[in-house]
């Protein structure tokens, strides 16, 4: 289908665009923007004006609950909440059931996904089998079937040799490893930062060493094998530090935030809401302002969702006995328009949008490696997503179209509302449902 989006605002950091412009779609890829190619004639024309056409989102971590946990969401509620979202391309954690660890499991996930003809799945393959931190998995198969990379998801491996082994095997080939710094020990069994709240409402502690501990552990063998590590959801001051310093040093690494630390702390835990009750936990203002601050200085690479559906079942408990997670595939561009708001307001600059747009399109697909995605330059795949960055939506169990209805921002009215999403040229969802 030829399709053109004319009269948007079109911002495309990956290119450097930040203007008025009409993007012209043929063949699945972007043809031109400004002038029409040679004999376009348009079969769908959406009018962005007042909009703001981008590349579509690159989500760094969505649990999509299948194959094992199609009670908490299935791929085809998950896949359509990424789209509503303005998510066009979404990584997967190997936290399955059965755990991703075999080539004929990721071809299955990956068969099903296109089947639904929504946004691009991405998996990571289990790092060991079972994630039991033990045997390494059949990385080159597994990178054969589809995956981007390497997961122990939210299991530690504790002992360090096997992960020193993991991290040799996945140089060799140039993988990356994908990891959440969290000690295997430390920490164990907490729901909630290590602090005067959580000791006021007597709940088990989580304390930021068991982050940079972990961090310590990763440097250094880095040093030793010369692995690629991604860090996968920072949460506290001192371990982005320990990054910024790691960074300058030149070590391969790069690091994503969940989107919901980026605004709040472990005093929205409130009055025990088990909605707020994510790992790794909320922690102080002191963090959470750290965590702004590396978003602006490029310590953090990019904003991810950490989409983590859960059922009323495992959240409707008491604060220390309800699951982790919270949904966020609909609400990542909301909350990352949120923060540039917030930042244009305090710093007063006016590349606060553009910004937010690279941390959840360009930035987040250099992480993953996914040159085709977060960009539209002419002959890319045209993943588009067109929004309203001014219209306010109010987060509601029935305005998401995720099966998981849990998230801390129940309630909330947010700005940025997604007006149509395209994947690889195909209209995947307008909300006015034309």
């Amino acid at each position: 289908m030829n399709v053109l989006i004319q009269n948007g605002r079109l911002i495309d950091p990956a290119n450097k665009i930040d203007s008025k412009q009409d993007l012209y779609i043929v063949d699945g890829k972007v043809a031109a923007i400004g002038g029409a190619p040679a004999g376009f004639v348009a079969e769908r024309t959406i009018d962005a004006a007042g909009k703001v056409v981008a590349p579509g989102l690159v989500d760094l971590s969505a649990r999509l609950r299948e194959p094992g946990f199609e009670y908490k969401a299935t791929l085809k509620s998950e896949m359509q909440a990424a789209v509503q979202g303005g998510v066009t391309s979404l990584v997967c954690p190997p936290d399955t059931d059965p755990v991703l660890d075999e080539p004929g499991l990721v071809e299955m996930l990956k068969h099903r996904a296109r089947g639904l003809n929504q946004a691009h799945v991405h998996p990571l393959g289990a790092l060991t089998h079972g994630l039991k931190g033990e045997a390494l998995t059949e990385l080159v198969e597994l990178t054969g079937a589809g995956c981007i990379g390497f997961s122990q998801a939210e299991t530690p491996i504790k002992d360090t040799t096997v992960l020193q082994r993991c991290m040799q095997y996945a140089a060799t080939f140039g993988f990356t490893i994908w990891l959440r710094p969290q000690d295997a020990y430390i920490g164990r069994g907490g729901v909630a930062h290590s602090g005067p709240l959580a000791s006021r409402l007597g709940l088990s502690g989580v304390p930021v060493m068991a982050e940079t501990i972990a961090l310590h552990t990763i440097f250094e063998l880095m040093r030793a094998t010369g692995a690629k590590v991604h860090l996968c959801r920072m949460s506290s001051a001192a371990g982005l530090e320990l990054v910024r310093a790691t960074k300058a040093e030149g070590l391969p690494i790069t690091c994503d935030v969940g989107v919901h630390h980026v605004h709040l702390t472990d005093t929205d835990i409130n009055f025990f809401d088990s909605n707020s009750r994510v790992d790794p936990p909320f922690r102080s203002q002191r963090d959470r302002d750290a965590i702004r601050a590396g978003l602006l200085d490029g310590t953090i690479d990019a904003m991810c969702s950490d989409h983590t559906p859960c059922d009323d079942d495992e959240k409707l408990l008491p604060f220390g006995e309800a699951s982790p997670g919270a949904t966020g595939l609909e609400l990542l561009l909301s909350l990352a328009l949120k923060w540039a708001d917030d930042y244009a307001a305090a710093q007063g600059k006016d590349d606060a949008l553009a910004r937010a747009i690279a941390r959840v399109t360009t930035d987040a697909a250099r992480v993953a490696g996914l040159a085709q995605a977060g960009q539209l330059g002419v002959g890319s795949v045209a993943d588009v997503v067109v929004f309203d960055p001014a219209a306010r939506w109010t987060v509601t169990g029935a305005a998401l179209a995720s099966q998981g209805k849990h998230t801390p921002f129940l309630g909330y009215e947010l700005a940025g509302q997604v007006e149509a999403t395209i994947v690889a040229g195909h209209i995947a969802y307008e909300r006015n449902g034309s």
